[in-house]
């Protein structure tokens, strides 16, 4: 038996957060790291630095958008790029690799808003899709990690004022149905199964700075499980200390423990 520990952190720039990021792995020393947001083409990720702090890396780049990448100790190779089923999505959101037998799928899902725009109807679909690639696993019988940024409030213990989040593409009835129709396939909220009913968030906004101080966030980020990864589930925290760096993310990290 060995142990295997997965963290996932939306970076919002991982140009503007390197230092940061470089001293918490040097720190934590994660086999796994899911990364979001990376917002630089392929060939500007910062793949030397990340060789030097003892990591590999795969990655897929967008200029100023998006950005998804997974950094683990070992080796590891690109499974797939696009999440199937539209094939003129060139947004860089979806990221799979493997570690033995088990898919390790990083996603940064969109976020949606205005609602009243393209970006809204874009993020549902975007959603369906996700459902079906899991629906696919989950008939296979195949293991994986799902994690990342879902953009996706689960309940409203997930917010510190959910009612003023009805209008948002995060916590939108039709987003809710989504998400709880694809967790209804058949997936455990990691951080949930763990934590029970804790109040913990993963995304402070940067708008009003008092609200990392206050506790006033949003729990967006998680790891989402297929059955055969649940009872090899150890651990399940939120890492929050990195929201007050200077210059932090937006987010913190999430990160999951497992005994294989």
């Amino acid at each position: 038996m060995s142990n295997i520990r997965i963290a996932s952190w939306n970076v919002n720039s991982i140009r503007a957060r390197f230092d940061i990021l470089s001293k918490w792995l040097k720190k934590k020393q994660y086999e796994i790291v899911f990364v979001q947001e990376t917002k630089v083409q392929d060939h500007e990720f910062p793949i030397d630095d990340i060789k030097n702090i003892g990591y590999e890396a795969i990655f897929l780049g967008q200029k100023s958008y998006n950005g998804v990448a997974i950094l683990s100790k070992k080796k590891i190779d690109v499974i797939n790029k696009n999440l199937p089923g539209d094939n003129k999505d060139d947004q860089a959101r979806f990221l799979t690799s493997k570690i033995k037998d088990i898919e390790l799928i990083c996603i940064y899902l969109p976020n949606g808003n205005p609602i009243d725009t393209d970006k809204f109807p874009y993020k549902l679909k975007w959603m369906d899709r996700l459902s079906d690639y899991i629906k696919k696993n989950l008939n296979e019988n195949k293991k994986f990690v799902l994690a990342g940024d879902f953009n996706v409030i689960p309940k409203e213990i997930d917010v510190h004022n959910p009612e003023s989040w009805t209008n948002d593409a995060l916590f939108h009835e039709d987003t809710l149905k989504k998400f709880w129709s694809m967790m209804n396939l058949g997936l455990t909220d990691a951080y949930r199964a763990i934590n029970g009913d804790k109040v913990e968030y993963t995304f402070f906004d940067y708008k009003r700075k008092t609200n990392f101080e206050n506790n006033k966030g949003l729990r967006i980020d998680h790891f989402l499980l297929s059955p055969s990864m649940v009872d090899k589930l150890e651990k399940c925290y939120i890492d929050s200390k990195l929201r007050g760096l200077e210059k932090p993310s937006d987010h913190v990290p999430i990160v999951c423990e497992f005994k294989l």
